[in-house]
């Protein structure tokens, strides 16, 4: 009775705080978290363009939580350079016509370690240059040259069988060798054998998109230049795309989210992410009558202020269409949905586990309205078993 009465109280005591406005410098938009779900703790890429890595690692992680495992922390860096060599691998079998950047996708990661398995961090950090937080600025110059120069040789005569041992060497020199074995909690492990005693299965995630260039319910090759791996995504009606979304969050399960933040509503300093109405007649009486006094440039000014929270603009399929095939939405970067919360007036966001450290308002959380998500959403993955029946039975699955 006294352990029931003891768990009881925790639960109201994570009620309460889950209830809390978040404060911040940010004092025009005041967030009240509804749904958190446990994560491991934030993270920093730095300058490494990993964002798809760190963000699919987390959800992962978090996905170890929900399945009753302990609290591990899995290593980047591990299928960071293991993906490298791979994309290596398909750069000079295309002579070079293929997107050799620091970039990726969210289904990099579970192929990868389905593989060749995975590591913790401590048995494979991966920062062997010299820093403390992963520093990608010297390491992909010296990657992509040296793959375009063994192009250019083999344009000129036989390609070497050797070209991967020095590929490696140059992996090794900034990652660190891959370890075959490792101790972890007084056990020794290869990577697949630790891949194999988490209590999550590389096969149970799935991608995600939403695009009228291909017909619903089917999977597709998103034609995005970081797609390297060429994995496909099911496509789906918006409003679905975001029923998944909801579904997962309600049941407990954190959602992998590729998307573009470089639209004017983005605000690092704010920790934020909204798409504001740009059409007086759009807007209630009250707030149509206070634009109305602006000019446009007043206007245009006032809107990514982000002095408090308004109207925000109605996000259609047409609209998201449009916006991708003007490279208008981008795959500028991945994060973690891991709640919901609403602003002071009531508007609805997910809140969103960045990779960017803790000196943000929200330390390293960020709040991203829905018609932001639904407008610069490239893929999502989740959880198979966080897709709505309904739904994947649309999909064809059993």
């Amino acid at each position: 009775m006294k352990k029931v009465l003891t768990l009881l109280i925790c639960c109201i005591a994570c009620t309460a705080f889950a209830q809390t406005p978040e404060k911040s410098a940010n004092k025009g938009y005041q967030f009240t978290d509804q749904i958190v779900i446990p994560s491991t703790d934030v993270k920093n890429q730095n300058r490494s363009g990993t964002c798809w890595c760190y963000s699919t690692t987390t959800m992962l992680e978090s996905e170890i939580l929900k399945a009753g495992g302990p609290k591990v922390r899995l290593s980047e860096m591990w299928v960071v350079r293991l993906s490298y060599m791979e994309k290596a691998e398909k750069y000079i079998r295309l002579h070079g016509h293929l997107n050799f950047g620091a970039g990726g996708a969210a289904h990099d990661v579970t192929e990868i370690i389905k593989r060749y398995g995975i590591v913790p961090q401590e048995a494979y950090p991966g920062l062997n240059y010299g820093t403390d937080l992963p520093e990608f600025r010297e390491l992909f110059p010296a990657l992509k040259s040296y793959l375009n120069s063994i192009i250019q040789t083999a344009r000129r005569a036989k390609l070497t069988p050797v070209w991967k041992k020095g590929f490696n060497a140059l992996l090794d020199t900034y990652f660190g060798p891959l370890p075959e074995t490792f101790e972890y909690n007084g056990k020794t492990y290869t990577p697949k054998e630790f891949a194999a005693s988490l209590p999550i299965n590389m096969d149970d995630y799935a991608s995600f998109t939403s695009f009228t260039h291909h017909p619903f319910y089917k999977p597709f090759i998103l034609e995005i230049p970081d797609n390297w791996m060429w994995e496909t995504a099911w496509n789906l009606p918006l409003n679905e795309m975001t029923a998944i979304v909801d579904n997962a969050l309600n049941n407990g399960y954190t959602v992998a989210w590729g998307t573009d933040v470089s639209e004017k509503g983005f605000s690092r300093s704010k920790a934020i992410g909204v798409i504001p109405e740009t059409k007086l007649e759009n807007l209630s009486g009250t707030e149509a009558e206070r634009w109305g006094k602006l000019t446009e440039k007043e206007i245009a000014d006032a809107r990514y202020k982000f002095e408090q929270p308004g109207a925000e603009r109605k996000i259609t399929q047409e609209i998201r269409q449009t916006a991708f095939d003007n490279y208008e939405t981008q795959d500028d970067h991945g994060m973690v949905i891991v709640g919901t919360a609403v602003d002071q007036i009531g508007n609805r966001y997910f809140k969103v586990q960045n990779s960017w450290g803790t000196a943000s308002p929200y330390k390293g959380f960020w709040y991203f309205s829905r018609p932001f998500f639904e407008y610069k959403t490239t893929t999502i993955m989740v959880n198979r078993k966080a897709v709505p029946k309904e739904i994947a039975k649309k999909l064809g699955w059993k």
